[in-house]
C-alpha cells in the first residue's frame, strides 16, 4: 500500500487528538458507547462509520454528530493500537516458536520451510523464499519456497550482484523494491527476470542470512502487486533470517558430529560383524536343517535366510529371474551379483527350477554368500519333493475323474471314499468343464508341452477348488463344485481367464449344466462332459476363443447343446418375467404376445384378434418391452420369444 496511507492508519490526523493528548473534551460524554461495543467484538474499521452516518441521517444535533465523530477517531486509534500490539505479539510468538524448533533441531529440511512459511504468514505476502550461497560455483540458488507456483522460478540460480537477491548476497545488506521491473539499482538478467515474471512478482524484500560477517544466503518476502514494506516488517524478516542462519550453522555442526560418531561406530561394527559371521553360519545351518526335517516350504526357507542375512530374500521362477545372472550362477555353481542384488540359481539334475534373489545387498561377504548358496540347494530339494507330491495327487485326482466319466467303478460308496481323501464332495452340485488351448503349436513337441502345461494348471485349479481334473481328448476336463451365487457360465469364464493367465495362451472353456449326486448316478458325469464339449465346439465355431460359456448362453441353441434338453429352463429365461407378471396381476400379456406375432407384429390386426382397442395393445406391448428389454423385437430375440411361447403353449394343459 502507498506510504501516505500507511501513515494515516498509524497516526491520527491533526486536530483529532484525545483529551489525554491535550485536546478539548468531547462535547457529549455518552458518544463512545457504540464504539466501545464495536471494539469489544472486534468489528472491522468500516463498521465504525455507521454510528456517525446514522446520526447524520437522523438529523441529530451537530453537537451529537461531532461527539460521535470524535469518539470514532479515538476508537479507531485504540483499535489501531490493539491491532499493532496483537501483530507484535504474533511476531514475537512466531519468533519464539521458531527458536523452540531450533532448540530441538534434527533436520534442516524441516526447519527452513517452517521459517519461510511463518515469514510469509506474518508479513502477509503472496510468496516467501530462501536462497543459499554456493561457494563452489560462486552464486546463490533457490533452497525453499512457500506460495510459489512457477517451476522456473523455483529452480533459479543468481550470480553475485545479479537481481535483487544477488545484490543482497553481495553487499550483506537488506534491499527492498516496490516494483521489481522498474528498479534499476540492481543488475537485471534475462534468466532471473523470466523467473520473476513467471511467478508474477512485483514487490520484493530481501534480507541477508549472516554467520558472523559471512553471508550464506538470502531470505525473501514478495507480493504480486506493488507494495511498500515498512521498517518493522524489514526488521521482522531480518529476525527470521538470523534464526535461519543459526539453524543452518547448527545443522552443519550436527552433521560433522554425526559423521565423526558414524566413523567410530563403523569401526566397532566391523569388529562385531567379524565375530558374528561364524554365529550366523551356524544359525542358518540349524534353521535350514530344521525346515527340511519338519517339511517346510520354499517361502519358509526364504524367510529364514532373510532373517539371517538381514535382507529380503525371494524365490523367483526361472522365467521371471534375470537371465544373464541366472545362467552365470548355474554355470559357476555360486551366487552372482546383479546390480544391488545377489542371484543364486536353484537347480536339480541340470534342470533350472528358479532362483533365490537377495534384494538390495551391494556387498556380501563370503560367509553370507555361501549361506545364500546353501539355501538355494535346500530350496531345490523342497521343490523336488513338492513336485513329486503334486504329481502323485494330480494322478489320483485324474484317475477318479476318469472313473466317473468312463463309469468303470459303479460303487457309489467307493467313489465317495476316494473323493473324500482328496477333499472333494461328490454329493455337492458340480459343473463339468471342457478346456482346450486354441493357439496352434509349431510342432508336435511344442503341442504336447502346451497340453502338459494346461493339465498342470487345471490340476492346480481343481486342487484349490476341491475338484478333479484329467487330460482327455487333446484337452483337459475339470469337475468343479458350483458355489452359491455362481452360475455355470460364470464358472466357465472364470476358469478360462485363470487357465489362460497360467499358461500365457488363450484357453476356451465349455461348461455343462449343474449336476448333482454324481456318485450315485452313473453316466451323469459322462453326459455332462459331452454337453461341455458341445459348448466348447460351438464357442470355437463362433470364434469366441479364450472365452467360457454354458448351454444357457446360446438361447434356443442351448436346447440342442444340453444333454437333457432343459425346455423349462429355456422358457423361464426367455419369457419368465412376462409369465410371472400375468400370474401375479391377472393380466394377459402372454396371449397378447401370441396374437401379436400371429398377426405379423401388426398392432391394428392384433386389436381385432383380441377384440380390444389399439391403445390397449400398445400399452400391453410397452409393458412387455419393460419386462423383456428394449431389444425384444430384434430378429434374434423375436425368434427366441416365439419359440419359447410355442414351447410354453405345448407344455400347458389343454383347456377343457
Amino acid at each position: 500500500m502507498p506510504s501516505d496511507h500507511v501513515q494515516s492508519v498509524r497516526r491520527p490526523a491533526p486536530g483529532a487528538e484525545t483529551p489525554a493528548g491535550g485536546g478539548a473534551a468531547p462535547p457529549d460524554g455518552g458518544a463512545e458507547a457504540p464504539f466501545l461495543e464495536l471494539l469489544a467484538r472486534g468489528a472491522p474499521a468500516a463498521a465504525f462509520e455507521q454510528p456517525v452516518q446514522l446520526a447524520r441521517a437522523g438529523n441529530r444535533p451537530a453537537e451529537r454528530v461531532a461527539a460521535l465523530e470524535h469518539a470514532r477517531l479515538l476508537a479507531l486509534r485504540v483499535r489501531a493500537e490493539l491491532e499493532g500490539r496483537r501483530r507484535r505479539e504474533a511476531e514475537l510468538s512466531a519468533l519464539f516458536e521458531t527458536a523452540h524448533d531450533l532448540a530441538g533441531l534434527r533436520d534442516l529440511d524441516a526447519v527452513l520451510p517452517a521459517i519461510v512459511q511463518r515469514a510469509r504468514s506474518l508479513l502477509g505476502t503472496d510468496v516467501a523464499y530462501l536462497t543459499l550461497n554456493d561457494p563452489a560455483r560462486g552464486d546463490t540458488y533457490m533452497r525453499v519456497t512457500e506460495g510459489s507456483v512457477a517451476a522456473r522460478f523455483q529452480q533459479l540460480r543468481l550470480g553475485m550482484g545479479e537481481g535483487l537477491g544477488g545484490l543482497v548476497a553481495q553487499t550483506a545488506r537488506p534491499y527492498v523494491t516496490d516494483d521489481y521491473f522498474k528498479d534499476a539499482r540492481f543488475q537485471h538478467t534475462g534468466t532471473i527476470d523470466e523467473g520473476v515474471q513467471d511467478e508474477g512478482l512485483v514487490a520484493i524484500l530481501g534480507v541477508p542470512l549472516m554467520l558472523g560477517a559471512q553471508v550464506i544466503g538470502v531470505l525473501f518476502a514478495a507480493d504480486r502487486r506493488a507494495r511498500v514494506f515498512e521498517r518493522e516488517q524489514i526488521a521482522l524478516l531480518g529476525s527470521f533470517a538470523a534464526l535461519a542462519a543459526a539453524a543452518i550453522d547448527s545443522a552443519h555442526l550436527l552433521t560433522e558430529t554425526r559423521t565423526a560418531l558414524a566413523r567410530l561406530e563403523r569401526a566397532n561394527e566391523i569388529i562385531r560383524d567379524r565375530s558374528a559371521v561364524i554365529e550366523r553360519a551356524s544359525d542358518v545351518h540349524d534353521r535350514l536343517a530344521e525346515l527340511v526335517l519338519r517339511g517346510g516350504q520354499v517361502h519358509d526357507v526364504a524367510a529364514a535366510v532373510s532373517q539371517v542375512l538381514a535382507g529380503t530374500v525371494e524365490f523367483t521362477e526361472a522365467a521371471a529371474a534375470p537371465a544373464g545372472p541366472l545362467e552365470a550362477s548355474r554355470a559357476e555353481g555360486h551366487a552372482v551379483r546383479h546390480g544391488d542384488d545377489w542371484v543364486a540359481a536353484v537347480t536339480a539334475g541340470g534342470e533350472l527350477l528358479g532362483a533365490l534373489v537377495l534384494r538390495g545387498h551391494g556387498h556380501l561377504d563370503p560367509v553370507d554368500q555361501r549361506t545364500l548358496e546353501r539355501a538355494a540347494m535346500v530350496t531345490s530339494l523342497l521343490l523336488l519333493a513338492r513336485r513329486s507330491a503334486a504329481e502323485a495327487e494330480q494322478r489320483v485326482r485324474g484317475e477318479l475323474l476318469d472313473d466317473l466319466l468312463d463309469a468303470r467303478d459303479r460303487d457309489p460308496r467307493l467313489l465317495r471314499e476316494r473323493a473324500t481323501r482328496l477333499s472333494a464332495d461328490l454329493d455337492a452340485t458340480h459343473v463339468v468343464l471342457a478346456a482346450r488351448l486354441d493357439a496352434p503349436a509349431a510342432d508336435a513337441g511344442q503341442a504336447a508341452d502346451a497340453r502338459r502345461r494346461l493339465w498342470s494348471a487345471a490340476s492346480h485349479l481343481a486342487a484349490t477348488r476341491q475338484g478333479l481334473a484329467s487330460a482327455r481328448d487333446g484337452g483337459t476336463v475339470l469337475l468343479l463344485p458350483l458355489r452359491r451365487g455362481c452360475t455355470a457360465t460364470e464358472l466357465a469364464r472364470q476358469s478360462a481367464r485363470h487357465l489362460g493367465a497360467a499358461v500365457h495362451e488363450a484357453v476356451t472353456v465349455g461348461a455343462s449344466a449343474p449336476a448333482g449326486d454324481l456318485a450315485a448316478r452313473p453316466g451323469t458325469a459322462t453326459a455332462a462332459y459331452a454337453e461341455a464339449r458341445r459348448c466348447l465346439e460351438v464357442l470355437r465355431l463362433l470364434g469366441r476363443t479364450g472365452d467360457g460359456a454354458a448351454a444357457e448362453d446360446f438361447g434356443f441353441l442351448g436346447l440342442l447343446l444340453a444333454g437333457e434338453r432343459d425346455i423349462a429352463g429355456f422358457v423361464e429365461r426367455t419369457i419368465g418375467r412376462v409369465m410371472a407378471y400375468d400370474e401375479q396381476r391377472g393380466t394377459d400379456l402372454i396371449r397378447t404376445l401370441e396374437a401379436y406375432f400371429a398377426c405379423g407384429m401388426s398392432p391394428v390386426r392384433t386389436k381385432d384378434e383380441l377384440h380390444v382397442h389399439v391403445n390397449t395393445v400398445a400399452q400391453r406391448l410397452e409393458r412387455v418391452g419393460r419386462l423383456l428389454g428394449g431389444d425384444w423385437q430384434t430378429p434374434a430375440r423375436v425368434l427366441e420369444i416365439q419359440l419359447a411361447l410355442r414351447l410354453h403353449r405345448l407344455a400347458s394343459p389343454a383347456p377343457r
